[in-house]
């Protein structure tokens, strides 16, 4: 596997993952698990011009790509383009501790895989703050059974099979919003059986969940193809969300099967972390209540900031989104389970205002 490949890759999902997962609705905040505040198994790999300003560069570089890629895990990929509002933050700010998983060195190069903790109350406050959704509540384990296909069909045993078993071990299957439990094919699970993973077949979920005892269980397949050079990869089975079918193909540039495969593996578990982002959102959205827009008009950025503070501090309040701010007004949605009206009368015993009709509230300090 090329050092430091899969950290690309996780920045290039950004683009990736909205073909793949499809339109997602805004995610709600859904309950919290600091587990997902880690960025596991994080590859970094830095030059300089002796060993301690290489390890340092690596050790900082990665810091910063580690954050970026914490909050890619835990915001919608629909709300990307919100992150942008955070691009001035420093990963410092948030950043709690960094742990080694293995590490070599050279005089000049420092190459390592790393675990970089980031302090959970401090991420989530910035996000809620900025009016940017983001789900942190992790979905239950599943399996993940990585298996490889050759051009006739058959089972591959070799080489091919253990690398792209190493490329999904590679990646953090721990903190993920999707945690995975990463299994060898059964012996029981022939060509046949895969094949009729691939086809979709009527019990392909049962097939796997009978050989793994759970139901749980997704057959990541992967089925290359030299002559076409390209890449076809199936995720079939049943996870935290429900049955999943999905193929995608890859094309394989300069004959390096191995980084397609690489990409493929991150898209993979993009795919199941976008899945369990949008159901998230779906069984949350009806209980915290209608979407209420408004205006928060203000007479400067620090009354403004006041106003903030005392309308998220309301319970029931939540999925916040600031949609445009401006020196004396701001434009945002919310939702509140008790409509507009019953919001107004708790916002009144916060020193708030809200007033107007359906379509145009106007929130402001004081009654």
């Amino acid at each position: 596997m090329r050092g430091g490949s899969v950290k690309q890759l996780v920045n290039v999902l950004a683009v990736l993952g909205a073909a793949v997962i499809g339109g997602l609705p805004g995610a709600a905040l859904a309950a919290s698990n600091d587990t997902v505040y880690t960025v596991g198994n994080y590859p970094v790999d830095a030059e300089a011009e002796n060993a301690v300003d290489a390890k340092n560069k690596a050790l900082a570089d990665g810091q910063r790509a580690a954050f970026r890629s914490l909050l890619k895990r835990l915001v919608p990929v629909t709300e990307y383009d919100h992150l942008k509002r955070l691009e001035a933050l420093k990963s410092s700010d948030f950043f709690s501790a960094v742990s080694v998983r293995s590490e070599r060195n050279s005089r000049t190069r420092y190459i390592a895989s790393l675990d970089y903790g980031f302090r959970a109350q401090s991420v989530r406050a910035v996000l809620q703050q900025s009016g940017i959704p983001f789900v942190d509540e992790q979905a239950r384990e599943i399996v993940v059974v990585p298996i490889v296909l050759n051009v006739q069909g058959a089972i591959d045993q070799g080489a091919a099979a253990r690398g792209w078993r190493e490329i999904w071990n590679s990646l953090d299957l721990e903190h993920t919003l999707t945690p995975i439990d990463l299994e060898k094919l059964k012996p029981d699970i022939n060509a046949d059986a895969v094949m009729q993973l691939l086809n979709g077949g009527r019990g392909a979920q049962s097939l796997l969940a009978d050989a793994y005892g759970q139901p749980y269980v997704v057959a990541a397949i992967a089925k290359p193809d030299p002559a076409t050079k390209r890449l076809q990869v199936t995720l079939v089975g049943t996870d935290a969300v429900g049955p999943l079918h999905l193929t995608r193909n890859y094309q394989v540039f300069d004959g390096d099967t191995g980084y397609t495969m690489e990409l493929a593996a991150v898209v993979g578990q993009g795919v199941l972390e976008g899945r369990w982002k949008a159901h998230k959102t779906e069984t949350g959205t009806a209980a915290m209540g209608p979407q209420i827009a408004l205006q928060a008009q203000y007479t400067s950025y620090g009354e403004w900031r006041n106003i903030r503070q005392r309308l998220l501090a309301v319970p029931g309040v939540n999925d916040v989104r600031i949609d445009a701010e401006s020196a004396q007004a701001a434009n945002l949605t919310l939702r509140y389970p008790g409509g507009p009206q019953e919001l107004a009368s708790v916002l009144y015993g916060q020193g708030l205002s809200l007033s107007g009709r359906a379509g145009s509230w106007i929130l402001r300090s004081g009654y």
